[in-house]
């Protein structure tokens, strides 16, 4: 039977994580909550894109007695743009107008926005920049005592991945929560599943298979008055050291569940990939489609299929091959212990319900950390990026301790490069972004 992951959490915890909440204490190191009285967690936002916007009304609409203070972001106008947006959300839902509470001193632009935001008050951060910035802003977060709440992938490279595992365990010290953006893991269908498969519902897992198979997403053509890196950063998805690639931005949510439900990371991994569809520079140097192979340490394979091409069939999802049976990891089980959702059952949106968790846990004095367990997923992503770059068979212990570091120390607007397109059999496991 495969064993539970330690860093699960049932949801009769959570639920009396919440109850316990008028009764929190708090930690050292962690924003201070008295004793039986429910102080308004105050929350700041760093990166005002879309998902970041997005986050923002998760996060308010999950939980009473929240209040946004503050927003920062390297762009004025993806700060302006944010503020319209929480405008209308304030006048489309009116429970949202009073917790919104942004003073113009209180939006920060530019590379060092993230330091003000932190300087301010805020108890909890949201990280939402692309995933380039995150280990430093997780750092940085929790060197500054704040709950953070950070967007997946959590780096690009594996110095990131170490650095996200360190922060993570000073939080866990310091009292403060980390909470990462994998919902399925907040997703009821999804834990009475696992919950199910880890107690041996479908015996062991001899195989799975995950999916995100998909059609094209955005991209913005350059305007002449932006530098390489400007231009780069606003195009983030389609460089590999901002996004990590799409098998690690996207793909990393059915890699996470794979992880889950294995209880454990894969121990090496063989890949294909290329670029067939986007081939035009504006589109960066990164592949538009995967399909790798991972080993986990029980000899079970994990097939894993994502790509990003117009025109093309859709499949996201994952399915699991046990020795009693099968089960698609939040719906059904088939085999000797049949199981299924049931489909009239409260629909509870886990995008909303990660950051109930994460509050009700801060209230509670028992602060969640998923910060490791979301590492080992990305580093699991970057490992199945790199078999398919390179063209050879990765290990795990290998990629922990390569010096890979694909961002710079440095970011600022300027000249930036753009690394060749990754040919298999000719690229090398590149150890920095100067030889990417």
């Amino acid at each position: 039977m495969t064993p539970k992951h330690p860093r699960d959490v049932t949801r009769r915890e959570f639920v009396e994580t919440t109850a316990a909440a008028t009764a929190a204490i708090a930690l050292p190191g962690a924003p201070s909550i008295r004793r039986g009285v429910p102080q308004p967690i105050r929350i700041a936002l760093i990166g005002c894109g879309g998902r970041g916007t997005g986050a923002v009304k998760d996060c308010l609409t999950s939980s009473e007695n929240v209040e946004l203070v503050a927003l920062g972001d390297l762009f004025s106008d993806h700060l302006a743009k944010c503020r319209e947006s929480l405008a209308t959300m304030a006048t489309e839902d009116p429970t949202l107008k009073p917790k919104i509470k942004v003073k113009d001193s209180q939006c920060c632009v530019g590379f060092d926005a993230f330091r003000k935001v932190l300087d301010g008050n805020a108890d909890l951060v949201l990280l939402a920049t692309p995933p380039a910035f995150r280990a430093r802003h997780l750092a940085a977060a929790i060197d500054a005592g704040k709950h953070v709440f950070m967007e997946k992938p959590v780096a690009v490279d594996p110095q990131g991945v170490h650095a996200v595992m360190a922060s993570s365990e000073l939080a866990a010290q310091k009292g403060l929560a980390v909470v990462a953006g994998t919902q399925r893991r907040h997703d009821a269908g999804y834990r009475a599943a696992m919950e199910r498969i880890h107690d041996g519902a479908i015996g062991d897992i001899v195989a799975a298979e995950v999916y995100w198979n998909q059609g094209g997403l955005w991209m913005k053509p350059r305007e002449p008055s932006w530098s390489d890196a400007e231009w780069q950063i606003r195009n983030w998805l389609y460089f590999t050291w901002l996004s990590g690639d799409h098998m690690v931005e996207q793909h990393i949510h059915n890699i996470d569940v794979a992880n889950w439900a294995f209880g454990a990371h894969p121990v090496k991994a063989m890949g294909v990939g290329g670029r067939q569809r986007r081939t035009d520079p504006a589109y960066g140097h990164i592949f538009d489609h995967f399909a790798v192979e991972f080993e986990y340490p029980n000899g079970a394979r994990l097939r894993s299929m994502c790509r990003q091409q117009d025109g093309t069939a859709s499949r996201v999802g994952e399915r699991f091959v046990g020795t009693r049976g099968t089960s698609d990891g939040h719906s059904v089980i088939a085999g000797a212990a049949p199981w299924s959702w049931d489909p009239q059952a409260p629909k509870i949106n886990p995008y909303v319900q990660e950051h109930a968790d994460l509050i009700a846990s801060i209230r509670a004095g028992r602060p969640l950390n998923e910060g490791r367990q979301v590492a080992e997923s990305t580093l699991t992503a970057i490992m199945g990026r790199e078999a398919a770059y390179t063209g050879q068979e990765v290990a795990w212990d290998e990629l922990l301790s390569c010096p890979q570091d694909l961002v710079p120390t440095d970011v600022q607007f300027g000249p930036m490069p753009v690394p060749p397109v990754a040919m298999p059999g000719q690229t090398i496991l590149a150890r920095s972004w100067r030889s990417a």
